[in-house]
Order: C-alpha cells, then structure tokens, then sequence
C-alpha cells in the first residue's frame, strides 16, 4: 500500500465517536507532552531515555494532567454550543463572539479579571477541576484581559501557537474555516496565528464530513484557502510537510527541529500533521509529537486531534485514557457536540431546557 494511502479516516463520517476520539486524544497529547514541554529533546532524552516520554508522568503535582491548550478547547466548544443555542432560540448569532465570552469564563478560572461584564452560568464554568492554573500562555492572557466587548480581535502582532491549539471544536460545527480563524484573531493579531487555525479546523472538518484521509483532506484545505491574505506561511509549511511525507520521511526529533519548534501556530500545525501523517498508529504519532525540543503538549493535542478523529476513542492505550484527568468533562463535552445541535431547535420542551440550563444562549 502506498504510504501516503496510510492514513486513512477510519470513522465513519459524521459518527459521535469521531468527536469523542477527536477531543480525548488531543487531550492524551496534550496530558503527555506536558512535563516536557519545556525540556530540549537532549533532556527528554536524559529524562526518558532512547525512545522519549512514552508513559504519563506528574504533571502539575498529579498523572495524566492537562494544560490551558485542553481547557481552551473545552471552553471555544462551550461557545460554540452556546451560539447554536442561541441562534435555534433567536434565529441569529455571531458564533466568536460567543466563543469570546466562553473564554472570558476561562479567564476568570485563571484568576484573572476581564475588562467587561462576563456571565458566570453554565456547567462547565462550575466545574472546580478546571479552575487550575496550567502555564497559560501570556497572549491569550493578555489579550483576553484587554477585550473591551465580545468579538473585539486582538489588537497584537502575535503568531503564537495559542490559537491554533483550541479550536478542533469548530470542525464540528458548520463554518469551521471562518468561526476557527476569527476566534483565534480573538487572541492572536498576525494573520498567521489565526489562519493557520482556521486551516486545522477545514482540515479536520474534512474528515468529519467526507470521510477524506488525512493527505487527502489537507491538500483540499489548501486549494479552498491557501490563497488567502494571510497564509503564506502556514500553506509553505504545509505543504513542505506533505513533501516529506510523500518521501517516507519520519519525523525524528532532529527533523521536527529542522521544522521548527511549534511555538508559533503554522510550525504547531505542521508538526501535528506531520506526525499524524506518519505514524502506523495513534500511539507513535503522539509520542513522536511530543518527542522534541519545542511545544511538546501543543503539537501533541494537535496530532492528536487529527489522530482520535481518524482512529476513534477505541485505539487510545488504556494506559493514558484510565489516567486522564478530566476525561469524564471531556467525554459529556463531546458528547453534547454530537446531540445538542440535533436536539435544540429553538422550543420548550423539558430536553430543550436542560440544554440551556447547560448552555444558556442569552
């Protein structure tokens, strides 16, 4: 077989475990890249030995840790639940501005203080366990802290990877493309940051959809967007990696390196498709994303990501999933992707208010 008919989709499309191995894996990426995340890959090596960090080890004093790259993503799928609620009920909705909110919750767990009002319902922001502070980036900080009104874009001039890493959840959700890049923009000023994650998010959409491979799904991505203002560098890094992938080429640390460290949103994204592109399991692709001297749990989560929809929940190492901390929030988060838009439309039945006593779109 070809190599680059390798990786294939091999959920159904459309199907709710493709949700479900989607977000859990990114999740296992994130959770095991997150005690290296600052370590070079020498260290790594010292560490873990020849083959890397493989196992979860403690992470913010406990196993199977997650970082802010999973708690982002959990609260951009908050608001984007939120939005179809909202526009079922008013019949219309400005999905990042939304999102925007969800993510002001996620600042307050932080700590920290927003410049507007933010409304403190829903389930998720009650959840205690995600009121942790996990090396969140300082742009998201930042620029989150200085929104003056829900949707207002970032008035900076950073690229960083922040972006990039939480919105997998748009892929489920019509527009993923469009509601991707302006809620990472929310954050994330250079074009770069924002259009390399809203072409994660075509990518992954692709898959859910069409059932497409992983290649397959990236290069159609590319000719629907790559001509953007904006994508220059995410499209040239992308396709370089569909080259070495194309060559059989496997990505070792010292080639990730040559790539790049991840830090910045376009090399995140390459180094996660790269990884997930080569590997002959979910298992190697996330060990090999984490295995290097850069973002270790950002390009994880990311290979993951492609790596759970592909595969599916069923192919995670009982190992990580048993260990993984909030599993449970993930599991009713991808849940409620697969069935709250099927059942909310806009009416009053009892489902219907427990849907929005969970995410209330007002």
């Amino acid at each position: 077989m070809p190599r680059s008919e390798r990786t294939r989709a091999c959920m159904s499309p459309r199907s709710p475990d493709a949700i479900l191995g989607c977000l859990l894996v990114g999740a296992v990426g994130d959770a095991l890249g997150a005690p290296v995340e600052f370590l070079t890959w020498a260290q790594i090596r010292q560490q873990f030995g020849e083959c890397g960090i493989v196992d979860f080890v403690p992470a913010y004093g406990q196993l199977g840790a997650i970082t802010d790259d999973t708690q982002m993503m959990l609260f951009t799928a908050e608001g984007l639940l939120r939005a179809h609620v909202r526009g079922a009920l008013k019949g219309i909705c400005h999905p990042p501005s939304v999102i925007h909110h969800a993510l002001l919750r996620w600042l307050l767990t932080q700590g920290e203080r927003a410049a507007t009002e933010v409304g403190e319902d829903g389930w998720l922001f009650a959840e205690r366990r995600l009121w942790s502070r996990r090396a969140p980036g300082n742009t998201c900080l930042s620029a989150l802290r200085a929104s003056r009104h829900f949707g207002e874009l970032a008035d900076n001039d950073s690229k960083g990877c922040g972006g990039v890493m939480r919105v997998a959840p748009c892929a489920f959700f019509p527009d993923a493309f469009a509601n991707a890049a302006e809620s990472a923009h929310l954050t994330h000023g250079h074009p770069t940051g924002y259009q390399a994650a809203g072409l994660f998010a075509d990518i992954l959409a692709r898959i859910w959809e069409e059932r497409l491979p992983l290649a397959e799904a990236a290069r159609a991505s590319l000719t629907a967007h790559g001509n953007k203002s904006g994508m220059e560098e995410t499209r040239q890094i992308v396709e370089q990696v569909l080259r070495l992938h194309e060559e059989g080429l496997q990505p070792t640390p010292r080639r990730i390196e040559q790539l790049g460290g991840g830090w910045v949103a376009e090399e995140a994204l390459a180094i996660g498709l790269w990884c997930a592109l080569a590997a002959d399991s979910l298992e190697q692709g996330i060990v090999w994303a984490v295995n290097h001297s850069g973002d270790s749990d950002s390009t994880g989560l990311i290979a993951g990501h492609f790596l759970g929809l592909i595969h599916g929940p069923d192919a995670i190492p009982s190992r990580w999933l048993d260990k993984l901390e909030l599993r449970d929030v993930i599991e009713q988060v991808a849940r409620d992707i697969g069935e709250v838009p099927e059942r909310y439309q806009g009416g009053g039945s009892d489902m219907e208010r427990a849907i929005w006593a969970r995410y209330p779109g007002g």
